[in-house]
């Protein structure tokens, strides 16, 4: 989560739309105050054992005030003070953080069943809808995820590079021989394009892109930060998600119906998840494919247009000394390759994949991930101090932070593919030095298909084109719920090389 309009605002714009505006603040002070109460209460210390620090700030809304001024901020603050664990008091809740490798152990390593995921982002239950995912319990979701992971097989990621580099070469091809472009705006229209094809389907690209991609906007913005806490206010953004799952289910009923009846298979995700089965033979209903898709849409696509653009934006501010390794990569694969690119091309990419992970550690676009503590867990911080985190805590810890600790890499905040170079690689030093994509048993199934489509969109961009930044590069812009730059610092030159690399 990032920062945004402020909790206080976007309360009292729900209150404003809603017929019990006269009532509601009162009723909503007491019941706050009332848990308030009873919570301190039930925080006690553990016996025989030594909780986290809890930072010092305002009773009942000081937390969810440091909270809400943005988390890195936070983060800065508190870790000179209170160490690698604290916690955060946000009205009844307790959030523990945990900073760097050392800590975050337990977090990444855990059952589900341990350090859980429905609660703490079971207000995506609205977008995703009913019995899936963050709906169901740990064994359902469990099978769930399997769906999820036969549609990322191996089989299955060599018939999508062929889409994605389709559509990355249709794409391009309409620029100019130079011009100057917002490469967030690009990169995210081409995501769209793939993810279209790939994951939503041949109908979905070819008939119905246009409607669908604006309902899968207002989807998009219908979560905002009031959504963590009151998913189901009553506000614009929330009507208007709701409205176009509605629409979307309506539209995407159809396309499955048709496939079940006629038989027809399709490579994309999709049929993956229509063709899917739980254990006991039964299947997803078609509202459920519906849910099953766009969790994987949210999952992916602003993460890969976001990373895709810093992967762009930090190659070319360090032109001169980042572009000269990619330049030659790519030359030695075309002169072994020619100008074929394929699943087994690309996972020779090393100094792009490197610049792709790279641009990642510095700006993940999930500056925290969330866990619920089913059971108390003991941590230990690098300086020896232990501590006994209580069930019922949410459990946060932050890739943005943690990946710019100098204790974990060296010159942080210097743009270097090359530190993932072996046999020094400096990720592998200690388990969960690099958490872009999670880690242990949380790790992002995702990963190979969002560093091919990358890889994809980077490579024909190097062997076509030169470019330079217009400007300096964009600070991160903590507005969103998925932190990207911000938007106006992306802008870029482009010049078509005049014979593409290799010729």
């Amino acid at each position: 989560m990032a920062g945004g309009p402020t909790l206080a605002n976007e309360i009292a714009r729900a209150m404003r739309d809603s017929p019990l505006y006269v009532t509601i603040p009162a009723v909503m002070m007491t019941i706050i105050l009332a848990i308030f109460i009873l919570d301190q209460l039930s925080h006690g210390p553990l016996k025989g054992r030594r909780s986290p620090p809890v930072i010092s700030v305002a009773p009942v809304w000081g937390g969810m005030v440091a909270f809400l001024a943005g988390p890195m901020r936070l983060m800065r603050e508190a870790m000179p003070k209170y160490g690698e664990v604290f916690t955060v008091p946000v009205f009844h809740k307790r959030i523990t953080f945990l900073i760097g490798p050392k800590v975050s152990e337990h977090f990444f390593k855990a059952k589900d069943t341990e350090m859980s995921q429905k609660e703490v982002y079971e207000f995506n239950v609205p977008t995703f809808g009913k019995g899936v995912v963050f709906d169901v319990d740990h064994t359902t979701r469990a099978e769930q995820f399997r769906f999820f992971a036969d549609s990322l097989k191996s089989n299955r990621l060599r018939m999508y590079v062929g889409m994605m580099v389709k559509e990355a070469e249709d794409f391009f091809a309409k620029w100019g021989d130079e011009g100057e472009v917002n490469l967030l705006d690009e990169l995210s229209e081409l995501i769209v394009l793939t993810a279209s094809r790939c994951l939503l389907g041949r109908e979905i690209r070819e008939t119905l892109y246009s409607e669908v991609t604006e309902l899968v906007h207002d989807l998009d913005k219908g979560m905002v930060p009031l959504s963590v806490f009151f998913p189901y206010a009553p506000i614009e953004a929330h009507r208007k998600r709701d409205k176009a799952r509605k629409k979307l289910a309506q539209i995407f009923d159809k396309v499955i119906q048709a496939r079940r009846e006629s038989g027809a298979s399709e490579p994309d995700v999709l049929q993956t998840f229509i063709d899917a089965r739980y254990k006991n033979g039964s299947k997803l209903s078609n509202d459920q494919v519906l849910g099953m898709l766009i969790a994987v849409l949210f999952a992916g696509q602003h993460t890969s247009s976001i990373t895709s653009t810093w992967t762009g934006l930090l190659s070319i501010a360090n032109k001169e000394r980042v572009f000269p390794a990619l330049e030659e990569e790519q030359r030695k694969i075309i002169k072994a390759h020619g100008n074929e690119l394929d699943f087994d091309i690309l996972a020779k990419m090393d100094e792009l994949h490197f610049a792709v992970k790279e641009a990642l550690r510095m700006h993940p676009p999930l500056i925290m991930l969330l866990r619920y503590a089913q059971s108390a867990f003991e941590v230990e911080t690098t300086e020896g101090k232990k501590y006994t985190v209580p069930k019922g805590h949410i459990v946060a810890t932050s890739p943005a932070f943690a990946h710019r600790l100098d204790s974990v890499y060296s010159e942080p905040d210097t743009y270097k593919p090359g530190r993932f170079r072996e046999p020094n690689a400096e990720d592998k030093a200690a388990f969960a030095s690099f958490i872009g994509f999670g880690g242990g048993r949380h790790g992002c199934m995702g990963e190979t298909f969002a560093y091919m489509q990358i890889k994809t969109i980077w490579s024909i961009l190097i062997r076509n084109f030169e470019f330079d930044m217009v400007g300096d590069l964009p600070e991160p812009d903590y507005e969103g719920m998925v932190v990207g730059p911000k938007h106006a610092g992306c802008r870029i030159k482009y010049k078509r090389r005049a014979k593409p690399l290799g010729k």
